[in-house]
């Protein structure tokens, strides 16, 4: 049985862990409600900007379409563009997200795919590289940036568009958390690269209908549009990161802080029965004492 003088050492080492539990739990719900606010002001953007693209690429089919568009013809090779965090502490959100891009690596290794992957983010790097250290293709660094914006999305995607351009692979998936709440984050697998055929009803939406005459022609807007999109894709992507590792991580702070209460209370209550039979014994034995004189 442990001592009274480090059942007490626990207790305040227990406490000392609950105050910063707290604390980071308030700093993460703090930096949720500035990153949700972003994530969510730019979902909007993104989904005019596909029914505007929807609406230009029905009108243009065969050889006439950029490559970004009608892609390289091959679907052999494949990259995967795996977005994690830079920091830990945030529960179960990066496991999620490499737990998804191990599974479409795996269905497309079984179809005889070749993947690669292109890691943005420090947390992911170690878990798939223990299983596909020779298909890590690059890391991109965003753990010096203290403000992620759309100069590092930017960045992401002109890399990616000259390695498609170069025919280093024929097909690019995104995988993102998107931010549902502050306990649901799911982990997303967006095909990025060519750009996916969009849906009809996103072509309607925009217009699509209707008799519009285009100045330049839809082939040379596409060129500019095109990967304007790819772009905003990854800023989204990378914005839904900094809100699902917000919300993952004042509910991982406030579950442990939770935790470390329940904790105390036990050592608590360990620490004064140890107390009380400390000094029942004591009593006993100075009644011992007393009788024996």
């Amino acid at each position: 049985m442990a001592s009274l003088k480090e059942l007490k050492g626990r207790i305040n080492s227990v406490k000392s862990t609950q105050k910063i539990t707290k604390a980071k739990q308030m700093v993460a719900a703090a930096k949720l409600r500035r990153a949700q606010a972003a994530a969510e002001a730019a979902r909007p953007y993104a989904e005019r900007l596909t029914g505007v693209m929807a609406s230009l690429a029905s009108k243009v089919a065969g050889d006439s379409a950029p490559k970004l568009l009608a892609g390289t013809g091959a679907d052999q090779r494949h990259l995967l563009v795996v977005v994690n965090t830079d920091k830990g502490l945030c529960g179960g959100l990066n496991a999620n997200i490499v737990k998804a891009a191990k599974a479409k690596a795996r269905a497309l290794i079984a179809e005889g795919k070749d993947v690669q992957f292109y890691l943005v983010g420090k947390k992911g790097r170690a878990p798939i590289k223990r299983d596909y250290a020779e298909r890590i293709e690059k890391h991109f660094d965003t753990s010096e940036v203290r403000n992620i914006g759309f100069p590092e999305a930017e960045a992401i995607a002109d890399d990616l568009i000259e390695r498609f351009e170069k025919g280093e692979f024929d097909i690019a998936h995104l995988v993102y958390p998107v931010f549902k709440s502050a306990l649901a984050q799911d982990p997303t697998v967006d095909q990025l690269i060519p750009v996916p055929s969009p849906e009809t009803d996103a072509a309607a939406a925009a217009g699509g209908d209707a008799v519009v005459s285009y100045e330049p022609g839809e082939e040379e807007i596409l060129e500019e549009l095109l990967p304007r999109y790819v772009k905003t894709q990854l800023f989204g992507a990378l914005l839904e990161r900094e809100a699902s590792e917000q919300g993952a991580s004042m509910t991982a702070m406030d579950n442990a802080t939770r935790n470390a209460g329940d904790l105390i209370n036990k050592l608590t209550i360990q620490y004064n029965r140890s107390r009380q039979a400390a000094i029942t014994t004591e009593l006993i034995e100075i009644i011992a004492g007393a009788e024996a004189l």
